[in-house]
């Protein structure tokens, strides 16, 4: 939890505020206490979109939702005050980390704790479903694990069945990653589609991965649509589980009473040794000035949701905000049209993930454990590196979304406007970042969409440059303070299409195939660990030697 702003209220209603739980779209969340000492949570909408009546009713709308779906799984209402600004409700404060806090500090759920908070999230769904209300927005940032067992949050874009979307023409509601196709495509939001996200939230619980993977969010978007979800390293049973709550056709995902059948629990999750090991927050509150000892990702309510259309300004003023000029890039799910558009344009990202033997013998980059070796040396004179020399300016940069729900899985965009020559990649050329949180790897895969058919086309040679978040000092090989200008760490050059008939797959593994190549030092990459933040990674089109070569596909991750 964060300590009150300036500009925050001492106080709501009857409760006196004691410091700020979350932020979104819509509002800000605080923690309260009533006169009497009950700990509340106080959702107050923003000023600036207070005079919206679509805003109204949507927050109308989740407080009633909140007042109807009466469950031991949902926090429950206590107040509102919605016929005059400010607009405010109050409900039940759930203490405890999110289910996305709790997997990253404590790693993913082994394969029975998965399994009981399968089930225990499954029964919770049902209990909403019995109401005629849909929750459209099951994440593990909107799963709070209290000492009794998980508590589903935030029903800001829930609905009954039969009321009408609250979107705007081209919008779909949810988060990239955990949206079903349907509602990407078509923004339709049955019970079918929470099916789709629990066992996406349960993929993410089971592995501390994103489902689609990180990136852009039209990325994220099309692979949900077209490509399947990552589960490597999942026991197969749970792991059969997901996918078939994760089908592509909702008539194929499994109904809830199955998946609590299929869970086969014979015990409360509450009593699960995992679970209890988990940083429950507790009896832990303290009152000091306005600190309470609470976990900082304690709440994490009322996360936009996502748009098809151009995005509009989303006023957020939450505790992570960075002040940035605006940048391009699209946001958002996108309808298929839209995202077919993107892949024609700009070779958007694309999910792969594969063991290292799928890497074709002779296509990827240098041997990693034998470059791992290599001390900082000196080319030999008159010959250049094979690498991209890191003597170019590129302003290409990857920033993390500013948007608290598109940011929570990773996804950012790329400001291309000042970079490198930028070239157009071959058609239908896939490419995908894959990062996880807290370690110091990453890798890069690219992919021809037909590899393997008809003829192997002429030579295409790619680099892949890898940038930190700052600069490299040359002659330490040290993060510096300033931001990079350069190219960063960069692989060998490879042909796009030398793994053609074996699946056209070629990999780089960060920081195994990197090198900086600065005049005539060569400096080993830095492991990602060594440089929190924004990390860039762009692939390059070589075609003249160290000299030549032009930026093509745009991406990156947040470390």
């Amino acid at each position: 939890m964060d300590e009150l702003r300036p500009q925050d209220p001492s106080g709501i209603g009857v409760y006196r505020l004691l410091g700020r739980l979350g932020a979104g779209g819509m509002g800000q969340v605080y923690l309260g206490r009533s006169p009497g000492g009950r700990l509340v949570a106080v959702k107050v909408i923003r000023d600036e979109i207070s005079d919206h009546p679509e805003a109204l009713t949507r927050f109308r709308r989740e407080a009633a939702t909140v007042e109807a779906v009466r469950s031991a799984y949902t926090a429950q209402l206590i107040e509102a005050s919605l016929d005059a600004p400010p607009y405010w409700l109050a409900t039940e404060y759930v203490a405890g980390p999110t289910l996305r806090g709790a997997v990253q500090a404590a790693g993913p759920f082994p394969p029975d704790s998965a399994l009981k908070l399968f089930a225990a999230l499954a029964e919770g769904l049902a209990a909403v479903h019995v109401h005629g209300v849909t929750h459209r927005d099951l994440k593990p940032q909107n799963v709070i694990l209290s000492p009794q067992g998980p508590q589903l949050i935030d029903f800001g874009i829930a609905r009954a069945l039969g009321q009408t979307v609250l979107t705007r023409d081209g919008a779909a509601t949810g988060t990239p990653g955990f949206s079903a196709p349907e509602v990407i495509l078509r923004n339709e939001a049955g019970p079918a589609a929470d099916v789709f996200a629990l066992g996406a939230t349960l993929a993410y619980a089971s592995t501390g991965r994103p489902p689609y993977g990180s990136g852009d969010a039209a990325a994220v978007s099309y692979r949900v649509v077209h490509e399947e979800i990552d589960l490597t390293g999942v026991r197969p049973a749970l792991a059969a589980l997901i996918r078939e709550c994760v089908s592509k056709d909702p008539a194929g995902r499994p109904d809830l009473a199955v998946v609590i059948a299929r869970c086969a629990v014979d015990s409360a999750l509450a009593t699960d040794s995992h679970y209890r090991s988990l940083p429950h927050a507790g009896a832990a509150v303290r009152e000091d000035p306005v600190t309470a000892a609470l976990p900082a990702d304690a709440a994490e309510p009322d996360e936009p949701a996502v748009s098809a259309g151009p995005p509009g300004p989303t006023p957020y003023d939450g505790p992570d905000r960075r002040t940035r000029p605006s940048r391009g890039g699209l946001r958002g799910s996108l309808g298929f049209a839209a995202v077919a558009a993107v892949l024609a344009a700009s070779a958007t990202a694309w999910l792969l993930s594969g063991p290292p033997e799928d890497r074709a013998a002779g296509a990827g980059p240098t041997n990693g454990a034998e470059a791992s070796r290599r001390p900082v040396t000196t080319a030999p004179a008159g010959k250049p590196p094979e690498h991209a020399v890191d003597d170019r300016e590129s302003r290409d940069r990857w920033t993390l979304s500013e948007d608290p729900a598109e940011a929570a899985h990773g996804i950012g965009s790329c400001d291309l406007s000042d970079g490198l020559s930028q070239g157009a990649p071959p058609a239908g050329l896939r490419t995908s970042v894959s990062h996880t949180t807290g370690s110091d790897t990453a890798s890069v895969t690219v992919r021809p969409k037909d590899a393997g058919e008809g003829k192997r086309p002429s030579p295409y040679h790619v680099a892949v440059g890898v940038r930190p978040p700052h600069g490299i000092d040359p002659a330490t090989g040290r993060p510096t303070r300033a931001l990079g200008k350069g190219v960063g760490f960069t692989s060998e050059p490879v042909d796009l299409f030398s793994a053609w008939s074996s699946g056209g797959t070629v990999t780089f593994r960060y920081p195994e195939d990197f090198r900086a190549h600065v005049g005539e030092r060569v400096v080993e990459a830095v492991p990602v660990g060594d440089d929190r933040g924004d990390w860039t990674v762009v692939l390059y089109h070589v075609e003249d030697g160290p000299g030549g070569f032009t930026s093509v596909v745009c991406n990156g991750f947040h470390a």
